[in-house]
């Protein structure tokens, strides 16, 4: 009896200690947005006023910029494309869905986080359907191919970016154990 409960208290811990080493992890990732969005306001307030104005769109890039870990180790190769980002994933690198930060972080706080805020404004009247955010992942297994992300306005774009690349090398260094 009193076996029984013990296996099920560390059981209970086991779930505990997962659990902990998610949110750690995605609060890792959001003191990084967090940072850097202090950077961008910070930057921001600094400019005269009848310097800061709307950016064009960004240009169509034909050549890859590639995300990379402090150590130049490639994960990535980004295609930014008007008002879409496409992102092939190092195959040497073998990045699994599975490995954390990737679900809790990338795909549910960031990406469905902002499909689902589209599709609330677009649901209201305050953005058409045609530009809500949407995003494809492109899986052989339970290895990332490609992550396609459509209808990014260029405030985002940065936002994107720096969490693809938290997220890549997060999960590098796990698989690097």
């Amino acid at each position: 009896m009193e076996e029984d409960r013990l296996k099920k208290i560390a059981g209970l811990r086991e779930i505990l200690e997962d659990r902990v080493r998610t949110l750690e992890a995605e609060v890792e990732g959001l003191r990084i947005l967090l940072e850097f969005a202090n950077t961008i306001l910070l930057e921001q307030s600094f400019k005269r006023v009848e310097t800061v104005k709307l950016q064009p769109p960004a240009p169509v890039h034909e050549k890859p910029t590639q995300l990379q870990t402090s150590d130049g180790e490639v994960l990535a190769d980004l295609y930014l494309e008007n008002d879409s980002m496409r992102i092939v994933l190092a195959p040497e690198n073998r990045f699994n869905v599975k490995t954390p930060p990737f679900m809790p972080f990338l795909h549910d706080r960031v990406l469905l986080k902002m499909q689902e805020k589209d599709q609330k404004a677009a649901e209201e009247g305050k953005i058409p359907y045609s530009k809500a955010l949407s995003f494809e992942i492109e899986l052989e297994g339970d290895l990332i191919r490609e992550i396609t992300i459509q209808k990014v306005d260029p405030e985002r774009r940065r936002e994107l970016v720096s969490a693809i690349h938290w997220t890549l090398e997060k999960m590098y260094q796990k698989m690097s154990k």
